[in-house]
This record gives structure tokens, sequence and C-alpha cells, in this order.
């Protein structure tokens, strides 16, 4: 009467793994980085051509339209998945 005990592969994750694990959980994720890295690509561009502006308020400004487009992502993937878990249980009651 002995017992087996259930196996488990430990292994260290490596950056691309842990990647594509997390997007596979949560696609709204990597919505967010990329409307962060968007964001990103866009103040470097306006810095160039900000005129009269100061750096740092210009910076203030861009961490602000940052942080606004990765939570703006973020919030969506929220309401999403509210509306799946519980609005939509139609569809998974079927499965």
């Amino acid at each position: 009467m002995t017992e087996e005990k259930p196996k488990f592969d430990y292994h260290e994750e490596t950056h691309s793994e842990k990647l594509t694990r997390k997007s596979k959980e949560s696609p709204f994720m990597i919505i967010g980085l990329s409307a962060l890295a968007a964001a990103v690509g866009y103040g470097v561009y306006k810095y160039k051509h900000r005129g009269a502006m100061s750096t740092s308020v210009f910076l203030m400004q861009f961490r602000v339209i940052s942080q606004g487009a990765a939570v703006g992502a973020l919030t969506v993937g929220m309401a999403y998945s509210l509306y799946n878990n519980h609005f939509n249980k139609s569809k998974h009651n079927e499965h």
C-alpha cells in the first residue's frame, strides 16, 4: 500500500518562457506593455519638438500619459475578465 507521490518538474523559467506564460494567462498585460512602449516612442519623438517647454514639465506630462495608457489597458482587461467570468455564464455552462 504505497502511495505514489506526484512528480513536479522544477526548472528555472527563462524570461521568454515567463512572458509567454503570462501572456496566455493575461493577454491584456501584453496590450498594456505595448501601449506603454507606444507612449514611450511617441514621447521620444515629441521631446525633440517640445518648443519652449522645460524638460521637467515635459517628463511629468509624459509620465502621466504613459501611466494612463498602461492603467487603461489593464482596466479594459479587468472589465473583459469580469464580463467573461460573471455575466457571460451561458457560454461557460455550454462547454
